[in-house]
């Protein structure tokens, strides 16, 4: 019997003997170190993978003391882990743009007059030209959608589009 303590544990009886007479106890030593939240069931079976991995290195001897100190070790990475995340999520995003208070000046103003020119249009012109543009639907789409001819939706879309080129300056749309 001796000399099996210093053999390796690749052989899958010996391997199984370790495992049933370390698994509970390895589980049970991360859950009361560490709690549930960490996935200790998990953490030792990883352990045993890892024995498993190094069998050839480890003999019958020191598995149980691999076992604890790798399972301790992954635990521990874990909770390292999950101060980084949380400190990642205090890190609030910067509230600020590379652009000159001009050009968001120009833009806020841009936007109101497009709101307002959208508003200017009958709201056949602003339906048909808003699911055209906006929702990307295709002319025979819409015309199912609102009950009417492809001719006309697409009449519809060109006067919603001239109407708007009037008003806006640049107004171009792909």
């Amino acid at each position: 019997m001796a000399k099996s303590l210093n053999e390796n544990i690749c052989d899958a009886k010996i391997f199984e003997r370790v495992y049933t007479k370390h698994s509970e106890d390895l589980h049970n030593f991360l859950y009361y170190k560490y709690g549930a939240q960490f996935n200790p069931r998990d953490k030792a079976q990883d352990a045993f993978i890892k024995l498993w991995d190094n069998c050839k290195k480890v003999t019958f001897a020191k598995a149980k003391s691999f076992l604890f100190t790798v399972a301790n070790n992954m635990m521990l990475n874990e909770i390292k882990h999950q101060k980084v995340v949380l400190n990642h999520q205090k890190i609030k995003p910067k509230h600020y743009t590379n652009e000159t208070p001009q050009f968001v000046l120009e833009h806020t103003e841009y936007l109101e007059t497009y709101n307002k020119a959208l508003a200017s249009l009958k709201e056949e012109q602003r339906v048909a030209f808003l699911l055209s543009k906006v929702e990307g639907k295709k002319h025979s789409e819409i015309a199912e959608l609102l009950g009417v001819t492809q001719k006309v939706v697409e009449y519809r879309i060109y006067s919603a589009f001239n109407i708007l080129k009037k008003e806006l300056k640049g107004f171009k749309i792909k």
